[in-house]
C-alpha cells in the first residue's frame, strides 16, 4: 500500500490488545497512519498512541493542507475531509467503505482527550464558522 498523501511506502504495525491484534499501516516518510474501520477506536483508550504516532505534528499539519486524497484501498475514490465529532480541531480523511487516514500527530491528539482539546475545539468551530 502507498501513502495517500506523499505516496511513499507504508509499513504494517501490529499492536496487541486484550481483544486480539490490530494491524495498522504507517507511512515510512510522512508518518501518516491508515486505520481500517474500527481500528482507531479500538486503540483509542490504550496507552500506545505515542508508539503508533511517532511523526512530527508540524509536518502533519503541512500534509493536512492537502484536501483531495484518494483512498489507499480504492484509489479511484476521493476521501472526505472531516472534523472529529468530539474534537473538531482534528480533521482527518475518511473513506466510508474502508477507513480513515490521520496525519502525523493527529492520532496522538485523537487518542488523548484533554481540557485543552475543549478549547481547541471551540476555536476550530469559530474558524469554521468565519471561513465559510
Amino acid at each position: 500500500m502507498k501513502c495517500p498523501k506523499c505516496e511513499a511506502g507504508m509499513e504494517e504495525i501490529t499492536v496487541s490488545t486484550l481483544k486480539g491484534k490490530v494491524v495498522i499501516d504507517r507511512c515510512l516518510e510522512c508518518f501518516g497512519i491508515w486505520f481500517d474501520h474500527g481500528e482507531a477506536e479500538t486503540l483509542k483508550d490504550k496507552w500506545m498512541s505515542e508508539f503508533i504516532d511517532k511523526g512530527d505534528p508540524k509536518i502533519g499539519r503541512e500534509f493536512d493542507k492537502i484536501k483531495e486524497i484518494k483512498c489507499p484501498r480504492c484509489p479511484d475514490k476521493v476521501m472526505r475531509h472531516q472534523p472529529d465529532a468530539k474534537q473538531p480541531q482534528i480533521r482527518y480523511e475518511v473513506c466510508d467503505e474502508h477507513g480513515m487516514f490521520l496525519d502525523a500527530g493527529e492520532y496522538t491528539d485523537y487518542a488523548n482527550d484533554t481540557l485543552s482539546d475543549i478549547f481547541k475545539g471551540f476555536i476550530a468551530r469559530l474558524e469554521d464558522r468565519f471561513n465559510k
